[in-house]
């Protein structure tokens, strides 16, 4: 009993019957692939992510070493197809209807094709399946006969779900395409061993079925004789095109159809193509990755028509010229048969592990098509589709570009295999309809995924800063309800203290006899006046005059205060320099409010210094007025007028030199800190550093003028034309900005376009983890403007030549 007959075959809806022309390219054996000068292996060659490289340009590689590793679930690695140094990572141009580029490694052969360390599984039987699916996903194999599917997911079915039947696909119904008719004919024991193994993995409940159609009795006749006593059945059918499609070749073995969306697994079945199955029999009996395939040349474009064994990235330019290719008599070169293949752009496009055939017809062999004419809905579209789909209406709507109407007709049910495009009598290019729609919706789903991203981002963004915003408002109500217990406290009288007996009974005399005795128990000065208001404006006078000036330090007050003011000082001078870097409109006003810091620093200063200024034995104390703030004016007048001109000169300057250079070097500390992490205050640090360093080359040229190295003349300060110190001060920088050597220009470009570099590239580093949030768009913004501040200096640096 054949298994023809064991299995009972159905028949699908439509399909069509073009010419096979598939006995020009079996007329030889298999051919080895000539090796060429250079591979180029694009990262994706299959559904899913695309590979990541796990080697730098320039490193040396062996044949069948990783050099891409899997950068998911769905996806597969890429080992080198033999030796040779990588030469480069760069987007190529890649087999795609579209002729896009993307990235590819590039690798540059050797000669040697040495082979890396690998050995196979001595009894494949003993390994769980967990382990023999991850030996074939780290193999790189990925469905080689459609749209590359990485193999191991499929075969990674979920521990509930029952499969009753494995079916290797054998149909190869395309016309012209003979790669897996090759390999039934010559490697039939190769095929069936890798059968054993995915029924080792699989585990079907019912059968393992090779479904092959009848053009191909020698396959089958080969298949037969290989699988005697394995229990794997050779399933023949009618020849009808596309019963290869792996819906239509389920329905034809087993009658079952896959619902709209599901998958084979859904039903119970799992599919494997000719060449996964063998090349899953390489990698599990003798270790070696999927590095090269089967790939049909033919056409009458070509001298010898034969099927080559070839390197991944080997470019299609190698197999046309060692076919003995015929450029002057080519039509278009097709990468895949006449009904699913693609038009090539280019001889350097590499071949894939996709990549079954390389076609190069004859203008006579497959004339350009005609001009598209008006649909006459004579339906013969609708007849020869094999998923019963409706192409006439899905045609009106893909030129109306009604995508939900698309979608309701099932277009992506479309397997693109142009049964329809073949039988229409005018001529109406439909699949490239369906295939421009599926883009365009595609697109669309895209962007609606990538606005709902940023709608949740938003969200997100707002919610944060409300719950900041709530956390702030409820520590400012925490710090009033704390303000106002302390308040409440502070008013309420002791309970053990009662209010001492008064005279009268009216309440309001009552409070202000209670006052009274209060006020004599602190021993409060006696007043002329027994009007409360009036009486605490003498006991204020009196406080004024001296009497509680004991109760608090003075000059701790000022150092306090000059503390605070110099911290304050600090951190508005970092928001100035912040400020001034982003190109704020804040920046006028920080200014401004450095500015008023600095002179109630400077004001305070100069009180302490009069404070110090004490009275010794042959320096009496100038006579001040009994209002402190009044003593404190004619005290710093003192001093400005030359109280203290009988200290030391030369120690003050040494002390002030001392002092400038502790500063100088903190400061310049901070500036290198704030560079290093590309800090928005590094600028104002550096202008800061300059400033100080000029100051201490002025005190330390006054100082040497006193020792004597300078003439006399030049000992003194430039006479001013005003007593006031600040006015002093500005005078004395006009005159230095006047006399000063002006810094040479290029050197200072040098150094801001170095110091310009190295904080674009810290804030790069910091931009790399921020990506896409909102310190990441903040730094974004900096860096362009850090950019702009860059090229500027570059330009005016090659001005000054």
């Amino acid at each position: 009993m054949t298994a023809s007959q064991i299995i009972k075959i159905h028949d699908i809806h439509g399909g069509v019957h073009p010419p096979e022309n598939k006995e020009q390219s079996l007329r030889t054996p298999i051919q080895p692939a000539p090796i060429p000068e250079e591979l180029v292996l694009p990262l994706s060659q299959h559904i899913g992510a695309p590979a990541k490289p796990v080697v730098a340009v320039g490193d040396h590689v062996l044949k069948g070493q990783m050099i891409a590793e899997a950068a998911g679930f769905v996806s597969v690695p890429i080992h080198a197809p033999t030796s040779g140094t990588i030469t480069a990572i760069e987007d190529r141009i890649i087999p795609h209807p579209s002729g896009m580029s993307a990235p590819c490694m590039v690798l540059r052969c050797d000669g040697k094709d040495q082979w890396i360390a690998h050995q196979g599984v001595d009894d494949y039987q003993q390994l769980e399946k967990s382990e023999l699916i991850d030996l074939i996903r780290n193999a790189g194999i990925a469905g080689m006969g459609g749209a590359g599917f990485p193999s191991a997911v499929k075969l990674n079915t979920r521990p509930n779900q029952v499969i009753d039947t494995l079916i290797i696909n054998g149909t190869e119904c395309e016309p012209y395409i003979t790669a897996d008719a090759i390999l039934m004919r010559e490697r039939a024991d190769e095929i069936i061993a890798g059968a054993r193994i995915l029924k080792h993995i699989i585990n079907p409940t019912e059968h393992v079925l090779i479904g092959v159609e009848d053009n191909k009795p020698e396959g089958i006749k080969a298949l037969r004789e290989a699988a005697q006593g394995s229990g794997i059945e050779i399933v023949e059918f009618p020849t009808k095109y596309p019963s290869g499609g792996e819906k239509q070749l389920i329905q034809i073995l087993t009658g079952r159809e896959v619902p709209a969306g599901g998958l084979p697994a859904d039903i119970g079945i799992v599919c494997q193509n000719i060449g996964s199955t063998v090349a899953i029999y390489r990698a599990v009996a003798h270790g070696e990755p999927l590095i090269s395939r089967i790939t049909t040349v033919t056409g009458n474009a070509v001298q010898q028509q034969q099927n080559y064994e070839v390197l991944l990235g080997t470019p299609i330019s190698t197999l046309l010229e060692a076919s003995g290719f015929q450029p002057q008599k080519k039509q278009r070169l097709i990468m895949g048969g006449p009904m699913m293949g693609f038009a090539l752009t280019s001889q350097a496009i590499p071949v894939v592990k996709t990549t079954n055939c390389i076609l190069a017809p004859t203008e006579k062999e497959m004339p350009p098509p005609p001009p598209a004419q008006a649909c006459i809905r004579c339906g013969m579209c609708a007849e020869a589709c094999p998923v019963s789909l409706l192409p006439q209406q899905m045609y009106w709507y893909a030129r109306a570009k009604d995508h939900e109407a698309l979608q309701e007709h099932n277009l992506f049910d479309c397997i693109e295999c142009g049964a329809c495009s073949y039988v229409c009598p005018s001529n109406i290019p439909l699949v490239q309809y369906y295939r421009a729609s599926k883009a365009d919706i595609r697109h669309a789903e895209a962007e609606q995924k990538k606005a709902e991203y940023s709608k949740q981002r938003f969200e997100a963004r707002q919610a944060r800063l409300e719950k900041i915003e709530a956390e702030k408002e409820a520590k400012r109500r925490e710090r009033q309800q704390r303000a106002a217990a302390s308040g409440k406290q502070k008013t309420e009288k002791p309970a053990q203290k009662p209010a001492p007996a008064t005279g009268s009974d009216d309440p309001v005399q009552a409070a202000i006899e209670r006052a009274k005795a209060k006020a004599g128990k602190q021993e409060t000065p006696a007043v002329a006046s027994d009007d409360p208001v009036q009486a605490a404006i003498e006991r204020a006078k009196a406080r004024r005059t001296g009497a509680d000036a004991g109760s608090e330090d003075p000059r701790g007050k000022l150092e306090k205060d000059i503390a605070s003011l110099e911290k304050r000082l600090t951190a508005s001078r970092d928001k100035l320099g912040q400020a001034e870097a982003e190109e704020s409109a804040t920046v006028d006003a920080l200014k401004a409010a450095c500015e008023k810091l600095e002179s109630k620093l400077q004001k305070a200063r100069q009180e302490l210094a009069a404070f110090d200024d004490k009275p010794t034995e042959d320096k009496p104390a100038p006579a001040t007025s009994d209002d402190p703030v009044q003593a404190a004016i004619e005290r710093a007048k003192a001093k400005r007028a030359g109280t203290a001109a009988d200290e030391d000169p030369k120690a003050k300057l040494e002390k002030d030199i001392a002092s400038l250079e502790k500063r100088l070097a903190a400061s310049r500390e901070k500036q290198a800190q704030a560079e290093a992490d590309g800090a928005d205050t590094a600028e104002a640090l550096k202008a800061g550093c300059e400033k100080m360093a000029a100051k201490l080359q002025k005190a330390k040229d006054e100082l040497a003028a006193l020792a004597g190295d300078k003439p006399a003349e030049e000992k003194t300060e430039p006479a001013s034309s005003s007593d006031d110190p600040v006015q002093a001060a500005i005078e004395r920088a006009k005159a230095k900005r006047a006399g000063k050597v002006d810094e040479d220009p290029k050197a200072r470009l040098d150094n801001e376009i170095a110091s310009l570099e190295r904080r674009i590239a810290n804030i790069e580093q910091k931009l790399g983890p921020e990506q896409g949030s909102d310190k990441g768009d903040a730094l974004e913004v900096s860096l362009g403007k850090m950019q702009k501040k860059l090229a500027d200096a570059r330009a005016q640096r090659e001005q000054l030549g």
